[in-house]
């Protein structure tokens, strides 16, 4: 599916190879909801730190049928793990604004409680440990209240329990609002 496609670079070197990247990442949204009006992509980069090196941020902007889509996503060091994280947002919410559009209702899973037991900040991952034993992994786009370097080992979360890659995974961590047996 062809859909007007503007692609700015900020801050960046225009570069055909990431042009390409970027037109085949739009060419598969296309496929999750064919309604898709325009999109427009920015590459840019966010910080420049002489220790740190460049981080780049990805904009993806997608005009829908009665909505707007934005995904915003930033501080990665690759600029192609960048794009790949803001595509893989932007599916998501794409597919989620398809759902409400056919009217589909999605069911919600129950939340789930659990304890943060190990932090690698640096990396921007943990891992929370549920009652029964179980751990499963967290990445920092997982947390939503606090962020997660306001995250502490030892902290109780809630959290929905979601497949991944590898398994099951942590999203919606927060820190708040437990409920108890006793409620």
């Amino acid at each position: 599916m062809q859909l007007p496609l503007q692609i700015v670079f900020r801050d960046v070197a225009r570069s055909e190879a990431i042009e390409t990247v970027i037109r085949e990442k739009v060419d598969k949204l296309g496929l999750f909801f064919d309604r898709i009006m325009s999109c427009r992509v920015t590459v840019g980069i966010i910080q420049k730190h002489k220790h740190q090196g460049k981080l780049f941020n990805i904009r993806v902007d997608l005009t829908v049928p009665g909505s707007e889509i934005v995904v915003n996503r930033d501080k990665a060091e690759d600029i192609y793990v960048a794009i790949r994280d803001a595509f893989d947002a932007a599916k998501r919410k794409l597919e989620e604004f398809a759902r409400r559009v056919r009217g589909e209702v999605k069911v919600h899973e129950l939340e789930s409680q659990g304890r943060v037991v190990r932090l690698f900040a640096e990396e921007g991952y943990g891992f929370i440990e549920k009652p029964d034993g179980t751990e499963l992994y967290f990445h920092v786009y997982n947390c939503v209240h606090p962020d997660f370097d306001h995250l502490r080992v030892g902290d109780e979360v809630i959290f929905l329990e979601e497949s991944a890659g590898d398994g099951l995974q942590a999203n919606r961590v927060s820190i708040g609002k437990h409920k108890s047996a006793s409620a």
